[in-house]
C-alpha cells in the first residue's frame, strides 16, 4: 500500500511516499530551518534555498506541490499518514481523521504546544490538497500506552491528576518502534527477545526502556519538556527552580513557558542548538561548549543506568536520531563507564558509522562486548506508514487504491 507520510516537527516537514508492504521509498521532500533565513528544500538529491520568508503553511503546500510535480507516486496513493506528537489518553491506536477527531487533537495542543499545532495545520491543508483519500492520524504518545502504572503515574493528588489527566505519556514512539523493529531483525531475533533501551537523541530527545517489545519506561513525561537535555528544553529539572523564578517576578507563565521551551538546553548553555557547532567550538577550548557534552551526555548515561535496573539488564543500547546517528564523539561519551553493564565500545567501528550508503544499522561494540551498541538510522516515515496501513486494512476500496 502506498502511503503519504506528513512528518510535521517544529520548524520542519518531512515527507515520503512509503510502500508499506516493501519499505521502499519512492520519494522524499523536507523542509527544514523553516522560518529562518536558512530555510531550504531537500527533494531525493537536489536542495532549493527558500529563506525566511517561508511560512510553515506555505513549507506543507510546497511539500505536497513538489510531490505532484516531481514524481507520479502521489497520484497511486491509498491514504495520506500524519504524524501527530501528543495523543493523551484517548489515542492509543491510529485513528481516521475526521473533524471530530480533529477537534481532540486540538485540544491536546497545549501539552504539546511546538508540535501539535503545526501537524494540525498540516493535516487542513492536506485534507484540502487531496480530498479523495482518507488521512490517518499516527501518534507518537501510542508506542508508550504499554507503560505500567508505576512508570506513569506522578506522586499528586489522585484527584487532582484524575480530573485533569495528569500523568506521563512519553514520546518519539516511531523512532522507538522502527529501532525496535530494526534492531531484532539486525541481531536475527524478535523484539520479545530483547531488552533494548533506545536513545533519540536530537534536537528533541528521549530515551525508552522496551522489555521484550513493550515500552516499560521512557524519559519524557506528561509534554515532551521532561527529561534528557534537548536543544532548546531544559529537560529535568528541579519544580523548585520554577516556583522560584516564577516568585522572581521575573517571569510569568508564558514567558516561562517560552524559557524551557525556546531557550533552554544547549541552547541555554551555548547559545547553539547545533551539536556539530558545539563539538567543533569544544574541539577549540570552548570551555561552555564542553560543559554542554559533558552535560549531555552525563543525563544520557544516567538514564541508561536507571532503565537498566528497571528491565533487570539490557541486552542492546541503541542510538538513533539526528545526533545519535551522526555524532561519533556523543555516542563515545555517552557509553563511557557502561562497561559494568558489559558494553564495550569498538572506536574505530563507532568513528565508521557512515549511513550516506544503503546501511541503515550498525553494530558499534566489541566482539566480545556482552551488551550490544548499535547506531541505528532513523525511518518514522516507514513506522508510521506501516501503522497507518494497518489502520486502513479493513477499510472498503482501499486496497484498489494502493495498487
Amino acid at each position: 500500500m502506498r502511503i503519504l507520510v506528513l512528518n510535521c516537527g517544529s520548524s520542519s516537514v518531512k515527507s515520503a511516499v512509503v510502500d508499506s508492504a516493501t519499505g521502499n521509498r519512492l520519494f522524499d521532500v523536507q523542509i527544514e530551518d523553516i522560518g529562518k533565513a536558512s530555510c531550504r528544500l531537500h527533494s531525493n538529491h537536489e536542495t532549493d534555498e527558500l529563506g525566511a520568508q517561508t511560512t510553515f503553511t506555505d513549507a506543507v503546500r510546497l511539500v505536497i506541490s513538489t510531490m505532484r510535480t516531481c514524481s507520479d507516486a502521489i497520484d497511486h496513493i491509498a491514504a495520506t499518514a500524519h504524524r501527530v506528537v501528543h495523543g493523551g489518553s484517548q489515542f492509543v491506536q491510529p485513528a481516521l481523521i475526521d473533524e471530530q477527531s480533529l477537534h481532540a487533537i486540538d485540544t491536546l495542543s497545549v501539552l504539546a504546544p511546538l508540535h501539535n499545532p503545526p501537524a494540525i495545520a498540516a493535516i487542513r491543508i492536506a485534507r484540502e490538497a487531496l480530498p479523495d483519500i482518507p488521512h490517518v492520524a499516527v501518534f507518537d504518545t501510542a508506542f508508550h500506552a504499554t507503560l505500567p502504572a508505576q512508570a506513569y503515574e506522578y506522586a499528586l493528588p489522585r484527584d487532582l491528576t484524575a480530573r485533569l489527566g495528569i500523568r506521563r505519556f512519553g514520546f518519539h514512539g516511531a523512532s522507538h518502534a522502527h529501532v525496535t523493529a530494526a534492531v531484532a531483525a539486525h541481531l536475527q531475533t524478535t523484539p520479545q527477545s530483547l531488552r533494548i533501551i533506545s536513545c533519540h537523541l536530537g534536537n528533541g530527545a528521549s530515551i525508552s526502556a522496551i522489555e521484550y517489545g513493550r515500552s516499560v519506561e521512557t524519559s519524557m513525561g506528561m509534554t515532551p519538556m521532561e527529561g534528557l537535555v534537548m536543544g532548546s528544553r531544559a529537560g529535568d529539572i528541579d519544580p523548585g527552580v520554577l516556583l522560584h523564578l516564577l516568585q522572581s517576578n521575573e517571569f510569568d507563565v508564558a514567558e516561562l513557558d517560552e524559557l524551557l521551551n525556546s531557550k533552554s538546553g544547549l541552547v541555554g548553555l551555548t547559545d547553539t542548538n547545533d551539536m556539530r557547532e558545539i563539538e567543533q567550538r569544544a574541539a577549540a577550548g570552548d570551555e561552555p561548549s564542553r560543559l554542554a557534552i559533558a552535560v549531555y551526555a552525563h543525563r544520557v548515561r544516567k538514564y541508561i543506568g536507571a532503565y537498566t535496573a528497571v528491565m533487570g539488564g539490557v541486552d542492546v543500547i541503541a542510538f538513533t536520531g539526528g545526533i545519535g546517528e551522526h555524532s561519533a564523539l556523543i555516542r563515545h561519551r555517552c557509553t563511557q563507564r557502561l562497561e559494568f553493564l558489559g558494553a564495550a565500545l569498538d572506536e574505530d567501528a563507532n568513528r565508521g558509522v557512515n549511513f550516506e550508503s544503503t546501511v541503515s544499522v550498525a553494530t558499534i561494540s566489541q566482539q566480545q562486548s556482552r551488551t550490544r551498541l548499535i547506531a541505528v538510522r532513523t525511518n518514522e516515515e516507514l513506522t508510521i506508514a506501516r501503522e497507518a496501513a494497518m489502520r486502513l486494512v479493513d477499510l472498503p476500496g482501499t486496497d484498489q487504491q494502493a495498487s
